[in-house]
């Protein structure tokens, strides 16, 4: 799983300077493919969505703006060949602390009400990953509120 984004990385980092790129992580790749699959739940895809989708990816993996195409077309691929959650989960459970987890649900949201409207395919497909991540009912009641802006 997720190779194909490894080799990505791993062809960057040779060719470019710590400062100008730094490595993600095979957890941070796992939670682009999640962030995909929020995109994609309400099965219409919106201009309003990459947009946030692109946002969040720079601000998390710190990725050039010229490589972001290649890596959401690779994240993109993992999403599509993924059988189901648990491969990107379980890479969650084992790496990331609550708060970080708090905070992927926070941008699931935030891609979820970036066309502002939240289908109930988000909703459900944000619940499950939630649950899948052990992050509470309460924090994903927070998550969404803070993400919607209020």
């Amino acid at each position: 799983m997720l190779d194909s984004i490894k080799a990505f990385f791993d062809e960057k980092l040779a060719n470019s300077s710590s400062a100008e790129l730094l490595p993600a992580s095979r957890t941070q790749i796992a939670c682009a493919a999640l962030l995909i699959e929020v995109m994609k739940a309400d099965q219409e895809l919106d201009e309003r969505e990459k947009h946030e989708l692109v946002s969040l990816l720079k601000s998390s993996l710190r990725v050039k703006t010229e490589d972001l195409q290649e890596l959401m077309r690779l994240a993109q691929e993992e999403a599509d060949h993924a059988t189901s959650l648990y491969g990107f989960t379980s890479l969650i459970n084992k790496e990331y602390n609550y708060p970080q987890k708090l905070q992927l649900v926070q941008d699931m949201w935030r891609i979820a009400f970036s066309d502002e409207q939240i289908d109930r395919y988000e909703d459900h497909l944000i619940r499950k990953i939630s649950d899948l991540i052990y992050v509470s009912h309460t924090d994903f009641i927070k998550a969404k509120i803070i993400a919607r802006g209020g």
